[in-house]
């Protein structure tokens, strides 16, 4: 007769041991007086704790998981299993590497509760005697086709063989004991490691083990899908900048800096500035519908159309716009674009610009802050035929013309006519000594509209281009 195994209870592996704060079952019950309930027998005491045990720790363990969830970048991801493991094995220090397996990056490094300098002492020691650089190199001999196991330092300050180095940026840092977890799936790979440091010897207890494996697990599945995101922006933000200027002509009479950032699906945001003839010069900004390869694409022809035109017609702006939308009639009818064009005269300090549902230039000098008043008109490929008048503007000197696209009001998250005021105040209090250089002008402008947070762009930011020009 075989030996009866232990039931299994809503899908949980009776097997795993009970949580560390669970207490042992006591001795048999005694007999009850008459006529009282009856008290569970034992083995039914025991058997509820567990479950309660069990129940305590899944929910631990969705609350853990959904907040991981809600990350959306890797440093993020990163911090956040940090703070959950720590929760998880007792711990108050830690460390994250994520180090990907193929060589392919990014690679990084973030700590909890330990400072920037305390992470560059960390990683003074060796790789080859740290417990992460030992996950990360394969040092630890495993079979063939094992995945790395945790490595635990129960008592660094006992241990004999221990690195000296190691030992001496220990007792500098005041931890004693160390966990660290390897990030890695079968299907993910290995994808870095986690380092939970103890202030006194200590080291997880079965149960920690188990759940921080189980946590672990899912967190490595999920930087991993957060991985091939950020590889996916970088390969699109370099395709977007290698259809943008390489550099920006030097012309004289006028200073040029520009400004791009690339949102994370890639939009069609670009900006342009070509020598013309008789030392003229074409400014221009646009963006296409919509986002992804696609939107890059439109983008590059669209870019190279312009071009073209304004160096057969460039002095005449509604001309170049009514040529790129007759084109993107025929070739591409359903997309729509906006387009701003600008032919300037330095010497003269004379600009002839006209805009096909675009934002208004903003004039930024010492006496006056204010939008270039421009003719409505519908974007491109919106209208059976577009033409609206062209509006001519003279700097004064050392004023500075911004043009930009919408993503950058969009980003603040403002409606547009907040987001308009809010540029307005943000060129208007650009510092009198930026105000000589071009550059300066538009970084300050991005700083301000877009403080730490929004300039990265979120799961939905848009593309952001700025284009100044300083006329002398």
């Amino acid at each position: 007769m075989s030996t009866p195994r232990a039931p299994k209870v809503a899908g949980i592996d009776s097997t795993v041991p009970p949580p560390p704060h669970t207490a042992a079952p006591t001795a048999a019950h005694t007999a009850a007086p008459f006529g009282a309930p009856l008290p569970p027998p034992a083995s039914a005491v025991a058997l509820q704790d567990r479950l309660a045990g069990w129940v305590s720790d899944l929910t631990l363990l969705h609350e853990l998981t959904e907040s991981l969830i809600r990350t959306a970048s890797l440093d993020g991801a990163l911090r956040e299993v940090l703070r959950a493991g720590a929760a998880l094995v007792g711990a108050r220090r830690g460390m994250a590497v994520l180090e990907p397996a193929d060589g392919q990056g990014p690679a990084l490094t973030v700590g909890l509760g330990l400072a920037h300098a305390e992470l560059g002492t960390i990683e003074t020691v060796p790789r080859s005697v740290t417990s992460y650089g030992r996950i990360l190199d394969g040092l630890d001999p495993l079979p063939e086709g094992a995945l790395p196991r945790p490595v635990a330092h129960p008592d660094l300050r006992s241990e004999e063989d221990l690195d000296p180095r190691h030992r001496e940026v220990a007792a500098r840092l005041g931890y004693a004991a160390s966990y660290a977890l390897p990030l890695v799936t079968e299907e993910a790979g290995k994808l870095g490691a986690v380092v939970w440091l103890y202030d006194e010897p200590a080291e997880p207890t079965e149960r920690q083990r188990h759940l921080i494996g189980l946590y672990g697990r899912f967190a490595t599945e999920h930087l991993a899908r957060l991985l091939e995101v950020e590889r996916a922006r970088a390969r699109v933000a370099t395709v977007a900048e290698e259809l943008l200027p390489s550099r920006l002509p030097r012309v004289p009479g006028v200073q040029l800096a520009a400004r791009h950032r690339t949102g994370p699906r890639g939009g069609g945001d670009w900006y342009d500035a070509l020598p013309l003839p008789d030392g003229a010069l074409g400014l221009a900004v646009g963006s296409v519908s919509g986002s992804g390869p696609s939107a890059l694409a439109a983008m590059g022809r669209l870019r190279a159309s312009l071009r073209a035109y304004a160096v057969m017609e460039g002095e005449d702006p509604v001309a170049v716009l009514s040529d790129l939308e007759l084109l993107l009639r025929l070739t591409e009818p359903a997309r729509s674009a906006t387009a701003l064009f600008a032919f300037c005269e330095p010497a003269a300090r004379r600009i002839v610009l006209a805009g096909a549902g675009h934002t208004p230039p903003l004039v930024i000098g010492e006496h006056r802050t204010e939008y270039v008043e421009t003719s409505l008109s519908a974007p491109l490929g919106m209208l059976s035929c577009w033409e609206a008048p062209s509006v001519e503007l003279s700097p004064a000197p050392g004023e500075t013309v911004l043009l930009y696209t919408d993503g950058l009001l969009r980003r603040t998250g403002d409606a547009m006519d907040r987001a308009f005021a809010r540029l307005h105040a943000a060129a208007a209090s650009v510092p009198r000594a930026d105000r000589a250089d071009p550059g300066a002008v538009a970084d300050h402008v991005l700083r301000t509209v877009l403080p730490e947070g929004l300039d990265t762009g979120g799961a939905d930011g848009e593309d952001v281009v700025l284009l100044a020009a300083r006329f002398e």
